[in-house]
């Protein structure tokens, strides 16, 4: 309960730290949807300063920040430049899908990289494990962007086997054949998270494994005579999934940030896509409850990886 609570501690801090950061960041930032010339070149400059009061922005700055917190406490992100519309209600809209689609990419990374990762080490110089470096060495490598139109380029474009973007082809008629077209739309975007993540992580399980494979205790469990299944139930999966574990909750940030960019080349409609156009409109409410609502995801991704740790070994206590 005592690291419960630290967590929950830790998790308030970092989100103010972060709020507050990217306040000054927004605010720093060049140009203004109110900007003379921004929403009509006929605006005048009195119209300005009057939409400028009504939306608070005419009060210093310490001001709109702790007004704006008071608001965020009570899960109020304010009104979008843009469409008018609550912006609570427009990440509720897209926040679904994003986090189905990372949600799944997390746990194919997880369930892929682990297999290849032991097959890899189990294998050591065999063909197998070659193949396996090469292919991490792509993934890691290769920029997200870049994979993502080359995927679109052969898959959708020339194939034709799959969607080349949005998430439905069909009407919403809550039928199976509805889900499985918005599943088809899926492959591509969740295909191009996994590729990008399963490279560094397989390599690192893969060493991981082999310094497992050289250790004391496997010498003597094999001297037990027992078997290679029960040595990976019993000996190494356990020594692995702590720092596994670890890796896929740093990692969180950059599966989440990379929404942004795949959103945008497949047109899903999700968190990433909205922040592209809040970002391109000057839309700073919108915006700003992006990175709030992507940071309290982060965080809370890490402190989830912590329990699990927590669970997995008593013992385990991060200082």
């Amino acid at each position: 309960m005592n690291i419960l609570f630290k967590k929950l501690l830790y998790l308030i801090i970092m989100l103010f730290i972060i709020s507050l950061i990217s306040f000054l960041a927004i605010n720093l930032a060049p140009n203004s949807f109110f900007a003379s010339g921004e929403l009509n070149p006929n605006i005048t400059q009195e119209s300005i300063e009057h939409l400028k009061s009504i939306y608070g922005l005419d009060k210093p700055l310490y001001v709109q920040f702790f007004s704006w917190i008071f608001a965020i406490v009570q899960l109020d992100f304010g009104i979008s430049f843009s469409s008018g519309e609550m912006v609570k209600n427009e990440i509720l809209d897209r926040i679904p899908i994003t986090l189905t689609i990372n949600i799944i990419s997390m746990v194919l990374i997880f369930i892929i990289s682990l297999y290849l990762g032991i097959k890899s080490a189990l294998k050591k110089s065999s063909f197998f494990d070659k193949f396996t470096g090469q292919l991490s060495l792509l993934s890691f490598s290769m920029p997200s962007f870049y994979l993502a139109l080359l995927a679109v380029l052969i898959f959708a474009m020339n194939l034709e086997v799959l969607p080349i973007a949005g998430l439905h082809s069909v009407k919403d008629d809550g039928s199976l054949n509805y889900y499985l077209d918005f599943a088809w739309h899926l492959i591509l975007p969740i295909f191009i998270i996994v590729f990008g993540g399963i490279g560094s992580l397989t390599l690192y399980i893969r060493s991981l494994t082999i310094e497992i494979l050289k250790s004391d205790y496997i010498f003597f469990a094999k001297a037990r005579g027992l078997n290679k299944n029960q040595i990976l139930k019993y000996y190494i999966l356990p020594n692995l999934y702590p720092p596994v574990i670890t890796i896929l909750g740093l990692s969180l940030p950059g599966i989440i940030g990379g929404s942004v960019i795949l959103e945008t080349i497949f047109s899903i409609d999700g968190m990433g896509l909205l922040f592209f156009h809040s970002a391109l409109a000057h839309d700073y409410p919108v915006i700003m409850g992006i990175l709030i609502i992507g940071a309290f995801l982060t965080l809370l991704g890490n402190i989830l990886a912590d329990l699990v740790l927590l669970k997995l070994n008593p013992n385990y206590n991060e200082k």
